[in-house]
């Protein structure tokens, strides 16, 4: 993988630390940087296990960079916004789960690119907004998507329609992050949920990000099938046999509050 002018790739162990680096731009995404996000992801060394994902500086993600809005015309822009689900969509369903460390603006492009994350962990001076609809433009990088399957159309609508901005715990409340961390600690809160799901068997993880978003959007019959397959998968990995063995023969950690 080339030099990345626009993001930092770490490794630590079994997981990768992705860090969007324009924080003079409040890690603006330019269509270079979403680029560079999607040869990451495909350059991933094969032990990396899972991925966190944050922002350089006081911002996670300002959105879209609008220098490069303007001048398209209707194909180019939708040729743009499929380009952006696609680096999208590859993270959503890629390789190792991406765990988001969000703080200060998660706006427009960047809470999209948010949405892509599976677990997401926002620090209390997190705040979010779609302010594309008082600029006259629409979302294209898949927030009509993925962001009514966590909070609802009408949350989303409102948004928009009003440019009304969520605060981090309205945000938790409504069901944008997993998690709340102080100022400050939501990379080691991050860190630390990574580890733990680089732990799990690859077949669970691959299952939770491949199977249960798309047995979700199933009828019931046909979930239940879906569901009955992946557990049969899963069960019969090697992997998943010692770890039942070591839990049978009280070699297993046990269920623990945390």
């Amino acid at each position: 993988m080339k030099k990345l002018a626009h993001l930092k790739l770490v490794r630590r162990g079994q997981i990768g630390i992705l860090t969007l680096n324009r924080p003079a731009k409040r890690n603006a995404l330019s269509d270079a940087m979403v680029e560079e996000i999607d040869a990451c992801l495909r350059a991933l060394p094969a032990g990396i296990k899972a991925l966190v994902l944050h922002g350089a500086g006081q911002h996670f993600c300002a959105g879209l960079d609008l220098s490069e809005l303007s001048g398209r015309s209707a194909a180019e822009g939708a040729a743009h916004s499929r380009g952006w689900h696609r680096v999208f969509e590859h993270m959503q369903f890629g390789r190792v789960p991406v765990v988001a460390v969000l703080h200060g603006a998660v706006v427009g492009g960047g809470l999209e690119l948010a949405c892509t994350a599976h677990v997401r962990v926002a620090e209390k001076n997190t705040f979010y907004a779609l302010p594309e609809g008082q600029r006259g433009i629409f979302v294209g990088g898949g927030a009509s998507v993925r962001l009514p399957r966590l909070i609802g159309a009408a949350r989303m609508a409102d948004m928009m329609f009003t440019g009304r901005v969520y605060s981090a715990e309205e945000g938790q409340a409504a069901g944008i992050s997993t998690y709340l961390a102080a100022p400050g600690k939501g990379l080691a809160k991050g860190i630390e949920l990574a580890e733990r799901i680089a732990g799990n068997a690859p077949a669970t993880n691959f299952a939770l990000m491949h199977a249960l978003p798309r047995i979700a959007e199933l009828g019931q019959d046909a979930g239940l099938l879906m569901e009955s397959l992946m557990a049969g998968i899963a069960q019969s990995e090697p992997e998943a046999k010692q770890r039942m063995r070591d839990f049978l023969e009280k070699r297993g950690a046990k269920v623990k509050r945390r």
